[in-house]
Parts: C-alpha cells; sequence; structure tokens
C-alpha cells in the first residue's frame, strides 16, 4: 500500500543519490505512460518516509527533453507521495545571485517546445489553477532550512525553463533578463503543472552553479563549469533535505491536494473507462 504523507525527492543534475537516506528498498514501476527515469529509492531521512529519484538517471542518461515527466510524477503518485522537492542545477540572471547561491523559485516561464505537460486528454478534460505554481507551506518550510543551513538563499524569484540542451544564446540570455526573471534552467516545467495536477505540493531547491552567458566579466556556461560547481553544492542540498524532514508538518494546510476540486470539466458518466483506469489514482477521488 502506498505510505500517506511520503515525501519525493528529484535529484538533478550532479544528485544522483541521497546521503543519510536509510533505504528500505527499491521500487520499479510501470505506468500507463512508460517508464520513469530510474527505480524509486524508498527509505526514510530526517525519521520521515521519502521516495528518491535521480531525474536524469544514474550515470545521467536523459536530455531535460527526453524526460517522460508523466512516468516520474505519476510514479510518485502511486507510491503515495504528497509533496515533491526538486532539486536542480541553475544558471544565475541577476548579478547579486551568485554561483553557490540557492533560490527558491516561486514562479516560472515556460520557454519549452513540444513537452507532454499534462496527464488529461483523450477523453478527460481538466483545467487546474496554476497562478501560484509553488506550495506555500512547502517553500516557507524550504525557506526556514536553508536559512538554518547557513547559506545565502533567495526565498523567491522566477525560474525561465529553456528547452535545451544547448545554453541559450548571448541575446536569448539578455532577453529573460529583461523580464526580471532569477534563474534559468532546463527541467522544472513540466514538473510543477504535472505536480499540480496530481493534487501533489511542489517547490523547487535551484542550486546556481554559473551566470549563464550574459555576464561581461564571466565565462560563458560550460557543462563542466555546472558539474564542477554542483558537486559543491551537493552535500549542502543533502543536508537541506535532511534538515526539511524535521520542520515538514505531517499534514498539509495547503489547497493543493484540492487542486482538481473545480478543475475537472469532463462529466464522470462522458469519460473512457481506458481514461478513468489511466487517471484513477490522480482523478479517483473526484469521480463516482
Amino acid at each position: 500500500m502506498p505510505e500517506q504523507g511520503l515525501t519525493g525527492i528529484i535529484g538533478g543534475s550532479g544528485l544522483y543519490q541521497m546521503d543519510g537516506l536509510n533505504v528500505t528498498e527499491e521500487v520499479v514501476l510501470e505506468t500507463p505512460f512508460g517508464p520513469p527515469s530510474d527505480s524509486y529509492v524508498l527509505g526514510e531521512l530526517g525519521g520521515r518516509p521519502v521516495a528518491f529519484l535521480p531525474r536524469h538517471g544514474r550515470g545521467h542518461r536523459f536530455l531535460p527533453g527526453e524526460l517522460n515527466f508523466r512516468a516520474n510524477v505519476w510514479g510518485f503518485k502511486k507510491l503515495g507521495a504528497e509533496r515533491i522537492v526538486s532539486v536542480s542545477a541553475v544558471g544565475s540572471m541577476k548579478k547579486e545571485i551568485e554561483p553557490l547561491h540557492i533560490v527558491l523559485p516561486d514562479q516560472f516561464i515556460d520557454r519549452t517546445r513540444g513537452r507532454v505537460e499534462t496527464f488529461f486528454g483523450d477523453g478527460v478534460v481538466a483545467h487546474v489553477s496554476l497562478a501560484d505554481p509553488v506550495c506555500p507551506q512547502l517553500h516557507a518550510a524550504l525557506v526556514e532550512t536553508t536559512r538554518s543551513c547557513g547559506v545565502k538563499v533567495w526565498p523567491g524569484g522566477t525560474y525561465v525553463c529553456i528547452e535545451g540542451p544547448t545554453f541559450s544564446t548571448r541575446a536569448e540570455s539578455e532577453l529573460y533578463r529583461s523580464w526580471g526573471v532569477s534563474v534559468i534552467g532546463m527541467t522544472n516545467l513540466p514538473e510543477a503543472k504535472l505536480a499540480r495536477e496530481a493534487e501533489m505540493c511542489y517547490a523547487t531547491v535551484a542550486l546556481v552553479t554559473d551566470y549563464d552567458c550574459w555576464h561581461e566579466t564571466e565565462e560563458a556556461v560550460t557543462g563542466q563549469m555546472v558539474l564542477e560547481n554542483l558537486k559543491k553544492n551537493v552535500d549542502t542540498a543533502q543536508g537541506i533535505l535532511s534538515a526539511l524532514m524535521s520542520v515538514l508538518p505531517v499534514g498539509r494546510s495547503c489547497g493543493c491536494g484540492q487542486a482538481l476540486r473545480e478543475a475537472l470539466v469532463t462529466q464522470p458518466s462522458q469519460m473512457p473507462q481506458e481514461a478513468r483506469d489511466r487517471l484513477d489514482i490522480i482523478i479517483g477521488g473526484h469521480v463516482e
């Protein structure tokens, strides 16, 4: 049976395993949307149940555009996760946000192309609200935890998600800066959208590795630069996640768990049985 109250952790580039995780089992899941990035590692962290998934697979096998986001998020839902904390490498779009700082974004801009970003369709229509894509309760706990870990944290900001796998041109980087965004990355959408559809809380721990390519006196971003700085941040990220478990409330007081209450449009009697079966763990509590 799924373990209610479980927290899902998605590890980004460089974070392929969780030190301090008391592992109980690894679970390989089959999903209606194909295979997830890897097996889910279940266990306890800070005395709380967690499930860990390396976003790009162990050994970093998948490009951002190749990730099966639906399978990854569906798998967490199947395991009983109520929250997802996403750890991601990002570039800074503001001078004051320096490499090795941590940003906790509360907004996103989607610049991806052609990614499947919804569980719905094929006979079931839903339109969830994404005005505030980050769970306020989970975000507040992360702000408290990150500050207590003694690192420089920016408790808000906008994450612009690009398609990748190439980094931005200088013109693109300057365009995004003109929008006032804080950081740039390639993976956190459609994760946030799918988590909301699945009625799970979602928040991002963004590990700043570089200045993208806009900074006049800094070297343009390279993959090697990202990985070198990320290695320095991984220990910090693991400490934050471990400490987070002690401050997370057992229950949820946010509205994430009821995101579909007024979002489902299709009448249950008109939903194809195949679609209802595929989406049962997501919509089952809202249809008879």
